[in-house]
């Protein structure tokens, strides 16, 4: 299955319709298949179209292929709420800005050992759920801690300000994670859905152990000096527009433009490099290891893509002595 998958993802003009639905374990009912076919081979020429350009930026097959864009956006479990909706106005956050210190060339903190492997959220709008325990496992790995996959079930379940599979804000899902251990991911494992708040689990992190966290930027505005700073700390969560289509096809490459800046998706960014001349946020995804770059996505840091810089950043902080 696994060269079955390459050969599909290296040409899309020979991918094939049944190799891809057994793949992606796509079943359909009547008439249904008529309608995903024509849609897959009619993404299968704006991918081909798309990679002929020559750009950095290249399109792909994923499991969104055979949807339309409104499937699409039904699917991918978008649920982003701002912060001035889930917290309020006037937000009390200390605030991560830029001092002039030297910044690297460029981070990368999977490659670092900070970052678990890329997750699934299904259809489910939980993406601040994962984006919530990417930060903290993250956090805590550069504290001095293990690197540990912790709980997006138990922020669904027990973060009773945010709405589970309908939206929900990092900030606050941090709140609250001040409040209470964290669990790890192996004993209150994802289920997609809301369920009733478990008590006994395994703590990645005891009670005590998140100390608070910071938003990047000012209150008026976040700038690319801010966030490369706010990065040299750990990972940093982060909102963007992620419904258009340039996120439906991205295989690889840095993506410049296309997305809009309405945001409404939660994701991590993990660092930043150079590719060709385009510097780029390197940014992990929560739709499998199927979607993008084997789960993540790079964006220009050039202007404001995708709306990364809407003043929505922030990250966590963990106390390792606490952690376990």
């Amino acid at each position: 299955m696994k060269v079955v998958f390459a050969s599909l993802v290296a040409s899309a003009a020979a991918a094939d319709w049944e190799q891809y639905k057994m793949f992606f374990g796509k079943v359909f009912n009547g008439d249904e298949e008529a309608s995903h076919k024509a849609t897959f081979e009619g993404a299968i020429v704006e991918i081909e179209e798309q990679n002929a350009k020559g750009e950095s930026l290249k399109f792909g097959i994923n499991q969104f292929t055979d949807l339309t864009h409104d499937q699409f956006v039904a699917a991918a479990g978008f649920g982003f709420v701002s912060s001035d909706i889930a917290l309020g106005s006037s937000p009390i956050l200390s605030e991560h800005v830029y001092q002039g210190e030297a910044l690297a060339a460029s981070l990368d903190w999977q490659k670092s050992g900070s970052v678990t492997p890329v997750k699934d959220q299904g259809q489910c709008g939980s993406c601040w759920a994962f984006s919530t325990t990417g930060g903290l496992e993250g956090s805590l790995k550069n504290a001095g801690g293990p690197l540990t996959s912790m709980s997006e079930q138990q922020f669904m379940d027990c973060s009773t300000r945010n709405a589970d599979c309908n939206g929900g804000n990092v900030g606050v899902a941090l709140t609250f994670a001040e409040t209470t251990a964290v669990a790890t991911e192996s004993s209150y494992s994802y289920q997609g859905v809301k369920g009733s708040c478990k008590s006994s689990f395994s703590n990645a992190i005891s009670n005590g152990g998140v100390t608070g966290y910071s938003m990047v930027g000012s209150r008026r505005s976040t700038t690319v000096s801010d966030m490369k700073s706010a990065l040299a700390k750990g990972p940093v969560s982060v909102a963007i527009q992620a419904d258009q289509r340039a996120f439906q096809r991205y295989k690889s490459g840095v993506l410049s433009s296309g997305c809009g800046t309405r945001l409404d998706h939660a994701v991590l960014i993990v660092g930043y490099g150079t590719d060709g001349g385009d510097e780029y946020w390197r940014v992990k995804n929560s739709w499998a290891a199927s979607w993008g770059d084997a789960g993540y996505i790079r964006l220009n840091t050039a202007t404001n893509v995708c709306g990364i810089l809407n003043n929505q950043a922030v990250y966590p902080a963990v106390s390792a002595s606490v952690a376990v």
